[in-house]
């Protein structure tokens, strides 16, 4: 099944820093506490016990975190009511779309934006910049730049849109390296003067094909509401699932 494969790829990125609290894997980035960076990826087809859901949330107060999941609640069905009845609150639920190589179609892209995967220190200092300055988080630094590297070096892609006409970045993406085939595209982020140019379809329809070189034979995303998920949809990405965000407050 497809959610057993994006949990495995989430439980993946963890990397050699992943920590255990019964029956699930938590990602922590110790240089950030952004939401985004820091949470927990249930094993599938568990129930956890509270004391087990009581072990987790102490492991991310021990790191200073707020206490999350981001999962496929089709993969982990009781995870839910478990954490439910712990005090998590629902952040959203999000459409699991995916699309593979060979089904990316085209974007319709302002003829003087161009698009370009990135690999040095410059362009992936603009990436982080666009992305940061997209999401209004702090503006970039060291570790942005760094997570990035990680990502090129895992055998994923970085992008940026140029805008041409005056060489300034407008639009970033990323999508990582492959787990038995499996990344995720994230990241997308469009400059607020340059929206509704297609930037962000002609990135991310950049990053499924490019990806394909490294071994990625199905890209998935969340969208974070109908207007975004329409833009995928033109580029070739279709519904698959859903993906649940859920913390404690």
């Amino acid at each position: 099944m497809f959610d057993a494969a994006v949990h495995a790829y989430l439980r993946s990125i963890a990397g050699e820093g992943a920590r255990r609290a019964g029956p699930f894997t938590v990602r922590f980035d110790e240089h950030d506490d952004a939401l985004p960076f820091n949470y927990a990826v249930p094993d599938d087809d568990v129930a956890p016990a509270p004391a087990e859901v009581g072990a987790l949330i102490t492991l991310f107060h021990e790191h200073a975190r707020v206490p999350r999941l981001e999962y496929v609640p089709q993969a982990a069905p009781k995870v839910e009511a478990a954490v439910t009845a712990a005090g998590f609150e629902t952040e959203g639920r999000y459409p699991l779309l995916v699309c593979t190589p060979e089904a990316v179609q085209s974007a319709q892209v302002d003829p003087a934006i161009e698009v370009a995967p990135v690999t040095t220190d410059e362009g992936l200092w603009q990436a982080a910049r666009v992305m940061n300055a997209a999401f209004d988080a702090p503006d970039a630094t060291e570790h942005d730049v760094a997570r990035m590297r990680r990502i090129l070096g895992l055998g994923g892609v970085v992008a940026v849109a140029t805008d041409t006409t005056t060489g300034t970045p407008v639009g970033a993406g990323q999508i990582g390296g492959p787990h038995e085939g499996v990344a995720e595209v994230a990241g997308i982020a469009v400059a607020t003067s340059h929206r509704r140019r297609g930037i962000a379809g002609a990135v991310t329809a950049l990053l499924t094909r490019a990806g394909a070189a490294n071994g990625i034979t199905t890209a998935f995303l969340t969208p974070a509401d109908d207007r975004a998920g329409r833009v995928y949809a033109r580029v070739g990405y279709h519904k698959a699932g859903e993906m649940l965000h859920t913390s404690l407050r």
